[in-house]
């Protein structure tokens, strides 16, 4: 059956019709955008005022916005970039991890909230410089962090504070200023543009190391041909993102209601971070005795998408770190699975899901009723 209902917008959001109609459009120019030509000045013109819309997402200038090739390369460019003894929090995205494989590790309490206390310990025992990585809102369970009072902590030190913004964008109103981050990444798949595209935005007079050398792209800070169509299309989403980031908010009766009939469903279903302020998209569900892949699968059979974890470690079959992080045992951690919606889910979409789920959830508990008799 096709796939009729879609609820994994934290994996990555359909393109905006917008979005697809401005990059048609860049496609069809002709002209390097570093070349001094008029068909070059029309090409740079366009990655410009995407340049603009980027950083008015986030309330920054729009000559600290280095377009990458996604959040990855952005998270990579900031932690491989910048000097010093990384940390991060022990919830964060796997390109974090992957960036900085010694990274020291922080801890995260129940609720999947970094301990700060533990972060000032750390970097008042460390006489290195020093780079901290926090998310603002995490891809599984949509927990919020800390970040302000995060880097508060970090410049007490003369540490950086980088700040993985890429769930968040659009989502929340985000500024990038109130925020203190040194640096922050996003990307634009999140919010209604292409994938393949993000940004790394860096507080005034911070310089880092570029990871790709060559021409001068990007003010000699990532080298390469830009990928205009993509970075046009990533502004008009940002531009897009801006107006009605405001009306993301009343996703969240949508959310609270499925997760209050889920647990009128299965009254031992988890909802991770449900005590702390998350996104108003995200619900991050557990079943016990049912894994998240064959919760995935069942749903994914009745037209319903949803992911287990994060999209892009879908295919493993570790336990979410999030989750252990938070102090999921193996089996917890494994019977889990992330529902998000978006500004355009309707209760019938809930109903769709709920209706699926439960299902699930009473034929799990026949099967365990069953094995009760024959014991």
């Amino acid at each position: 059956m096709a796939v009729d209902v879609y609820l994994d917008h934290n994996a990555t959001t359909p393109v905006l019709p917008e979005v697809a109609d401005a990059m048609s459009e860049a496609l069809r120019r002709t002209g390097n955008a570093s070349s001094v030509h008029r068909f070059g000045r029309l090409v740079r013109r366009a990655v410009d005022d995407a340049r603009e819309n980027v950083a008015a997402l986030i309330g920054a200038s729009p000559a600290n916005v280095i377009f990458t090739s996604g959040g990855t390369e952005a998270n990579n460019q900031a932690l491989r970039g910048a000097s010093g003894t990384v940390f991060v929090s022990a919830v964060e995205h796997d390109s974090v991890f992957s960036a900085e494989p010694d990274a020291h590790t922080l801890p995260v309490d129940a609720d999947g909230v970094l301990d700060l206390d533990v972060l000032r310990r750390e970097l008042a025992q460390t006489n290195a410089p020093a780079v901290v990585s926090v998310m603002l809102a995490n891809n599984e369970t949509g927990v919020i962090q800390h970040v302000s009072e995060a880097a508060e902590i970090a410049h007490e030190f003369d540490a950086l504070l980088h700040c993985d913004a890429v769930q968040a964008a659009g989502k929340l109103a985000v500024d990038f200023a109130a925020l203190g981050a040194d640096m922050l990444t996003l990307s634009a798949h999140k919010i209604g543009g292409p994938q393949g595209v993000g940004a790394l935005v860096l507080r005034d007079g911070l310089n880092l190391e570029p990871l790709i050398r060559g021409g001068g792209q990007e003010r000699r800070r990532r080298a390469g041909t830009e990928n205009v169509p993509g970075i046009v299309g990533f502004g008009v989403a940002a531009a897009s993102a801006s107006e009605n980031v405001a009306a993301y908010g009343a996703v969240a009766s949508l959310r609270d209601d499925l997760e209050r009939r889920v647990r009128n469903a299965a009254p031992d279903a988890i909802i991770y971070g449900a005590a702390v302020a998350r996104l108003p998209n995200t619900s991050c569900i557990g079943l016990p005795g049912v894994t998240g892949e064959l919760q995935v699968m069942t749903l994914d059979l009745a037209g319903v998408a949803v992911s287990a974890g994060s999209a892009c470690s879908s295919g493993k079959v570790a336990p979410s770190h999030v989750l252990r992080a938070m102090g999921a045992d193996e089996d917890a951690a494994r019977s889990a699975i992330r529902v998000s919606l978006a500004a355009d889910t309707t209760p019938e979409d809930v109903d769709r899901f709920v209706e699926v789920w439960s299902d699930m959830a009473r034929r799990r508990d026949i099967r365990h009723e069953n094995r009760r008799s024959v014991a």
